[in-house]
């Protein structure tokens, strides 16, 4: 048993996702995590602050390093980040040479942070390809029964008849729209050391920041520790998808109570009336979208991150960030899967 729906033991057959699950999973951080402490002793090595004898020894143990998970739970219950145990533990497995060299000039935010980016930017190329598989659903549906008729509703009274292209179009071009955001969405990198002026590295700072972003894939942009700007725009954009999602759910939905306009495949059995077919994916939809509005209020109270570093807005993240990019998951899992389960759509 879970706290979380998303992986729940039979909840997350409806909600969860098992292709964006593992990149929140504790092994994808702390791969990740060890992708920073890799890049940045090569960034510092290329830049003549540590030995590149040291950078090779690090990028190695990195490589195959696995940390004691029993250790790093404590160490964050008593620290309140991952970071400080495992970096000890790292320096230990790299030798006392190269320990010196290890994490030099940077802090926790700029390790976890930097994970999240990394993990984000996956993730976020898995959704653009979905969108594009929803909107190939749109289409296909509109070649089929674009010209048929839909009765068109404002304000929840029958209005004037309108085409089923009509409908489509509105559902298709917010989603299209989101497709090409998530394609150019930046993910810069997370480099700022203790107070955010990489005190450490002085005027060398700003180009191993660079070559760091560069190893990592990631924006090479300036510490963004206590300015979550990056945060809210990714949140918001999730929270726009699964929106959108959501309306195209409500549409189906309510073409399913008026009937004869839409005929949907597959299952919604009710255990007490046999004769009916719920409109599940669709309604899950909806419920998708309310729930990353209301978590999208969360991550811009976390805005608030006073001075140059915010425990507690810093924590409200991990708290709401991974919901949200799994409600969204589901959306556009479900959100394709019921595309492609409609039979009908329209009246002749």
């Amino acid at each position: 048993m879970t706290a979380s729906p998303f992986d729940h033991p039979f909840l997350s057959g409806l909600l969860g996702d098992d292709e964006i699950a593992p990149y929140f999973s504790a092994e994808a951080d702390i791969r990740a995590m060890l992708f920073f402490e890799a890049a940045l002793a090569k960034a510092e090595a290329a830049h003549g602050v540590i030995a590149g004898e040291a950078a090779r020894s690090i990028a190695e143990t990195c490589a195959s390093f696995s940390p004691d998970l029993i250790s790093l739970r404590s160490a964050t219950a008593r620290d309140g980040v991952v970071v400080p145990d495992l970096v000890k533990q790292l320096r230990t497995a790299v030798g006392e040479e190269a320990a010196k060299s290890l994490h030099l000039g940077a802090t926790s935010q700029d390790v976890i942070d930097t994970s999240l980016m990394i993990r984000l930017k996956a993730v976020t190329f898995l959704f653009a390809g979905r969108l594009s598989t929803i909107i190939a659903g749109l289409d296909a549906l509109g070649r089929k029964f674009g010209s048929s008729r839909l009765m068109g509703h404002t304000r929840m009274q029958a209005a004037i008849p309108i085409t089923v292209a009509d409908r489509l179009d509105a559902w298709r071009t917010p989603l299209m729209v989101y497709r090409d955001r998530l394609t150019e969405q930046s993910f810069p990198v997370q480099f700022g050391g203790a107070a955010g002026t990489l005190d450490k590295l002085g005027a060398q700072a700003a180009a191993i920041r660079a070559s760091l972003a560069q190893e990592l894939g990631l924006t090479d942009a300036p510490q963004w520790q206590s300015g979550r700007l990056p945060i809210a725009d990714i949140a918001g954009l999730f929270s726009s998808i699964s929106g959108s999602l959501g309306k195209m759910g409500q549409d189906i939905a309510l073409l399913t109570q008026a009937g004869g306009e839409i005929e949907i495949a597959g299952g919604g059995a009710s255990s007490a009336m046999a004769h009916k077919q719920n409109p599940v994916s669709a309604e899950v939809l909806i419920s998708l979208a309310r729930f990353n509005a209301t978590a999208l209020s969360g991550i811009h109270q976390s805005l608030v991150h006073e001075q140059e570093r915010s425990g507690a807005a810093w924590t409200l993240e991990w708290l709401l960030l991974p919901q949200m990019t799994m409600a969204t998951a589901a959306a556009l899992r479900l959100g394709g899967e019921l595309i492609g389960n409609i039979k009908r759509l329209g009246s002749t």
